[in-house]
């Protein structure tokens, strides 16, 4: 459908024969076709699918005569209802603005976030050297453990902030590298590949700022670094905090400063979605079916599975929906006896009809007794002469891998979005040749927020965080544990579905003995 400023098709043959033309290489013609409308759905589509059915079905259980048709779709985070008729006129506008080749307006019709990833594109693909040289550099590090995404997020905020004019400064080994003075500068070309590659190129280490905060104070004056751009998980948020809180014993910390959550457990404060936690997602999803698929032509059988996330149950929760689980513990949700007893009720029942699998998720650290060793032995017991049981710990295959497309792009946005933001803050705080940055709103989590990527300052944050637990004290994806239950066994009903998400708001925005 490619087609130039005039309206003639650009054919892939045509971009074949210009290359070869032009710059001699031997060259090929690949058309992918049919090959990506198969294969199987990602955890992404599995569970965006669930969300957009349940929708469909409260807007329809909503509707009067006279409620006009929609279209359920989804826009950030959020499920949303748009009226059918606005929607095919969009549409239509769309055409009509390419067939009179106002492009433009084309692309602002297609919306915000079709316009963002183009212009994205579009700074990112091919180099372009700065107007000017700015006089801010900034320094770029991965905390905690690798996350997939990482890499893609490095690369974005290198590449721009060459774009912007700043010197970069890349440091292994996370603030550990940093306080031994493992800081090098980077140009555009050092981080060519690195969008598709998994892990962390620079090194991640846990190590926090308070063990060495005299010696990452005297790198940040060495290297004259005026910005700093973390990417990590909860250890990353913890750590600039801790730089934040030290600024009024050490001036050199009163620096932009901005934290890119990247993490599988999504436990990080100020996001709904962590960089990595889409992969783990789908390495866990995989995971599952290929446990299901193994048990195959066999005797009933069911599975207790283990995932990671420390006391998040993210994980369990999300790859619960989208490989269909019979449960999923996860520590936010608190369990007793009673409900252990319930769900193996169930299944057993299930099992003697003609389903032939079972699938219990169980986060890591959901309860304290109610361990994985102990589920497969209540499970087996139960169960004993309906199916049988195994366990299987999944562990560190959720953290490898190449990342997700997801977890490529969410990366690249936010490493620009990330960088521009911190050039616009360094160019406020900035007087007569230095920058003195000190207030709050200079310090940020970079995150998804429903339906907009917002900064949060990490000391605002500071006050919705369970340190404890290393947990936000809301969780949007909760509401998302009532469907689970839902789909999965049928103990709640429709009515209860509704309820229970309404209980789950009120709960959450007016607390008991609030008024009204």
């Amino acid at each position: 459908g490619a087609i130039d400023r005039s309206g003639k098709p650009i054919s892939s043959n045509y971009v074949k024969d210009l290359v070869v033309q032009r710059l001699g290489f031997d060259t090929r013609v690949t058309v992918l076709g049919h090959v990506q409308r198969g294969g199987t759905p990602s955890a992404f589509d599995r569970v965006l699918s669930s969300k957009m059915g349940m929708e469909a079905v409260m807007a329809l259980l909503e509707a009067t005569p006279d409620t006009p048709a929609c279209v359920v779709s989804h826009s950030g985070n959020q499920s949303v209802r748009l009226p059918l008729m606005e929607c095919v006129q969009v549409t239509k506008d769309v055409q009509k603005a390419m067939d009179e080749k106002r492009f433009d307006e084309a692309i602002q019709l297609r919306g915000r976030s079709f316009e963002n990833n183009w212009n994205i594109y579009k700074l990112l693909a091919h180099q372009k050297p700065a107007q000017e040289k700015s006089p801010f550099s900034m320094a770029i590090l991965n905390v905690g453990a690798p996350a997939a995404g990482m890499n893609a997020a490095v690369r974005s905020a290198v590449r721009i902030g060459i774009c912007q004019g700043h010197t970069i400064y890349v440091v292994n080994d996370g603030f550990e590298g940093l306080a031994k003075g493992q800081v090098r500068e980077v140009g555009w070309h050092d981080v060519a590949g690195w969008l598709g590659r998994g892990g962390s190129m620079l090194g991640t280490k846990r190590t926090l700022p308070k063990t060495c905060m005299e010696k990452i104070v005297e790198n940040v004056r060495k290297f004259n670094i005026q910005g700093l751009l973390v990417i990590g998980g909860f250890e990353a948020y913890e750590g600039v905090l801790q730089l934040v809180e030290a600024r009024g014993q050490y001036e050199e910390l009163c620096i932009v400063m901005c934290v890119i959550p990247a993490t599988i457990s999504n436990n990080v404060p100020g996001t709904d979605f962590s960089l990595g936690s889409d992969t783990a997602v789908n390495a866990a999803m995989e995971s599952c079916d290929r446990i299901k698929q193994s048990a195959s032509g066999t005797k009933r059988r069911v599975f207790i599975v283990e995932t990671m996330g420390g006391y998040c149950g993210y994980l369990s929760t999300v790859t619960g929906i989208a490989v269909g689980a019979d449960a999923a513990y996860v520590y936010e949700d608190p369990f007793t006896i009673h409900d252990l007893k319930a769900n193996v009720e169930h299944l057993t029942d299930k099992m003697k009809t003609d389903i032939q699998r079972g699938l219990v998720l169980r986060n890591e650290k959901c309860h304290e007794h109610y361990t994985t060793e102990f589920l497969y032995n209540l499970y087996s017991s139960e169960g004993k002469g309906i199916f049988d049981c195994r366990i299987n710990v999944l562990g560190h295959l959720q953290q490898g891998g190449a990342p997700t497309p997801f977890d490529r792009n969410y990366g690249t946005k936010l490493g620009v979005k990330a960088v521009l933001w911190m050039s616009e803050k360094l160019q406020q705080v900035y007087s007569k040749g230095r920058v003195f940055a000190n207030s709050g709103d200079t310090a940020c989590v970079i995150g998804l927020r429903k339906k907009v990527v917002a900064f949060s300052p990490v000391t605002e944050l500071k006050k919705v965080t369970d340190f404890e637990h290393r947990l936000p004290q809301e969780q949007w994806w909760l509401n998302l544990r009532l469907m689970l239950k839902m789909l999965a066994n049928y103990q709640i009903s429709l009515t209860e579905y509704i309820s229970g998400q309404m209980e789950h708001v009120t709960r959450r925005h007016f607390p008991p003995g609030a008024a009204g």
